[in-house]
């Protein structure tokens, strides 16, 4: 078999139903093994960052491996910001990437790139494979490192001799050992118990869940624990769908756009039980403010997020669903008490609120809470990154795990579309709703076009506001309303620096996104008034194929609340009534 031949059937051997990515030189031979082969779909994308974003959206609503397939070269290097995105994510996709041939390595030969240099800083693990007699065991080893443990991307990188190379006799390999990696799942019993304790005595506890909880299937065990304990619960903007918006422990998300009760839950309490989160900046604000009348728990599989950040008192290493079946045993029932009364005082006391619309502009928080009522209760909401993410993550009723994607860690504009495109792949029967900004739109707009011709049934709102939103809102707040170079209308006729909307803006929004969309075969719809939301909505939900909706929004509309980067939790902007 060639090394080929030999990728196609180990791929299939891990289960591999749809890759995603865009042929070239170096990896024809791969494609030509592709073409007579059965049980895989490829999904040629028109760019390999769309192809990336989409193995990661397949990824994260599946919790299976996401694969991506490019060329040497520049297809190697437009994966990069996909594989920095699922890193920082921790969503589980394996990149294969051609490679120019052995003997040219090193010699700037055409399309040539260290895949090996570039993603050693931003995945969980790379390889180089050499010669053909190791690739099987690379495969294997990647699915297996990609999946276990903290998930991760893992880069794969193949010359082209390689992958024309022969071998007699193919095998693959049953197990794989790998000595340095063995990633801890069940958590010590003495930390267990040491944390049952302190929950006891406790008066005051909170637990602090992040996307850990959804990456281990750990959300029947926390619900069965908060049943147990009473115990409030906040959330981490990755760890959204793990508890039911609804729930009545749950306060909603915490950090720089977190609610109120969140907030002031994370300043009071005593003791902080943080499961499956890494203590961000944008969810700490000063690390020495953050929490600091609590006894830090922090419950992780991996060792190197323990007490990275924020000093722990309590550590446990395993996997959330593990710990928490543990926990569970030992940890004593609690009835809902004073503290209890008191986070819910909050929650009553900081609702979400917006001021309301005139009949020319629209809220885009009023488009979220239309689309709560029409949306299918299972169905996945895919966000970009910015105001349209915040509203989303604030605004949105988020009832399951894996039904919220989004972009975290990095915060990368442009992966809304091709995520979402991923989730509708691996999700056939399920709406996928994608929510995306006019600037994040425009960074990965030519995936509509592998929308359109693959049917997939991506519905994409559009909240217009012809600003790079949350630029120009922090340049309003903080930058004395200096926006510099946001406005997406503003041409030569524009002041040099533009102090906001004007009476004489040209108003010419570029491009048309509706007949962006139509000239990619597939409907669009826009919404000029708060009046035709929810009728827009309605007809765009009940198209078969993919739809695109716009809803011109108000321009200098904000996300709040917020706190100002450097704050802490407690100064917090609560916004207009």
């Amino acid at each position: 078999m060639k090394g080929a031949e030999i990728l196609i059937d180990a791929l299939k051997r891990e289960g591999v139903d749809t890759i995603f990515g865009y042929p070239g030189g170096a990896v024809i031979p791969i494609f030509d093994a592709l073409y007579s082969t059965k049980g895989i779909r490829f999904l040629l994308t028109r760019h390999e960052q769309g192809a990336t974003h989409a193995a990661d959206g397949y990824a994260r609503s599946t919790g299976k491996v996401g694969v991506c397939m490019v060329t040497s070269g520049p297809g190697a290097t437009n994966t990069i910001t996909g594989i920095a995105t699922a890193k920082m994510d921790s969503s589980p996709i394996v990149v294969i990437s051609g490679q120019v041939p052995t003997s040219n390595i090193g010699t700037d030969a055409f399309q040539e790139t260290d895949m090996v240099g570039l993603t050693r800083p931003i995945c969980k693990h790379n390889y180089l494979v050499k010669d053909v007699a190791g690739l099987p065991g690379v495969i294997k080893e990647a699915f297996y490192i990609a999946r276990s443990g903290r998930p991760g991307p893992v880069s794969i990188d193949i010359p082209s001799d390689v992958v024309n190379s022969k071998v007699k006799e193919y095998v693959y390999p049953d197990n794989i050992l790998l000595p340095g990696y063995k990633p801890v799942v069940k958590g010590n019993a003495g930390q267990i118990k040491k944390l049952a304790a302190a929950i006891s005595q406790s008066k005051k506890p909170l637990l602090y869940i992040g996307g850990g909880i959804i990456a281990s299937g750990a959300t029947p065990e926390l619900l069965d624990f908060l049943e147990k304990t009473q115990i409030p619960v906040v959330a981490t903007l990755m760890g959204l769908g793990a508890v039911p918006f609804d729930h009545p422990n749950f306060l909603g998300m915490l950090g720089m756009h977190g609610l109120v009760a969140a907030n002031k839950a994370v300043t009071e309490c005593d003791l902080l039980i943080a499961i499956g989160a890494r203590f961000d900046d944008r969810v700490t604000g000063p690390r020495d403010t953050f929490a600091s009348n609590a006894t830090i728990a922090h419950i992780d599989i991996d060792p190197a997020e323990i007490g990275k950040n924020v000093k722990t008192q309590i550590p446990v290493v395993g996997d959330a669903k593990n710990v928490l079946k543990s926990l569970l045993e030992k940890v004593k029932s609690r009835e809902r008490s004073f503290w209890n009364e008191r986070t819910d005082y909050w929650k009553a006391k900081y609702p979400l609120r917006f001021a309301e619309s005139d009949e020319d502009a629209i809220s885009p928080q009023y488009v979220l809470e239309e689309i709560n009522k029409v949306i299918d209760p299972n169905a996945i909401l895919v966000t970009d990154v910015g105001q349209n993410q915040m509203w989303a993550a604030l605004h949105c009723h988020h009832r399951q795990p894996r039904k919220f994607l989004t972009s975290g860690g990095l915060g990368t504009m442009g992966f809304g579309l091709p995520a979402a495109m991923g989730a509708a792949i691996a999700n056939p029967g399920i709406q996928v709703v994608c929510i995306v900004g006019d600037g994040g739109i425009q960074m990965n707009i030519q995936e509509l076009a592998t929308c359109s011709i693959n049917r997939i049934p991506v519905k994409i709102v559009v909240l217009n506001n012809a600003y790079l939103g949350m630029v120009r809102q922090w340049q309003e707040l903080f930058w004395k309303k200096r926006y510099s170079r946001v406005c997406l209308m503003q041409g030569p006729d524009c002041p040099e620096e533009c102090q906001g909307p004007r009476d004489d803006c040209p108003k010419i929004y570029i491009p048309d996104l509706v007949k962006v969309a139509e000239a990619n075969g597939m409907r669009g719809f826009r919404a000029n008034t708060q009046a035709e939301v929810p009728n827009t909505l309605r007809k765009g939900l009940a198209e078969e194929g993919p739809v695109l909706m716009e809803f011109s929004i108000k321009r200098e509309e904000n996300v709040f609340p917020m706190v100002s980067a450097g704050k802490p939790l407690t100064d917090i902007i609560i916004g207009e009534k």
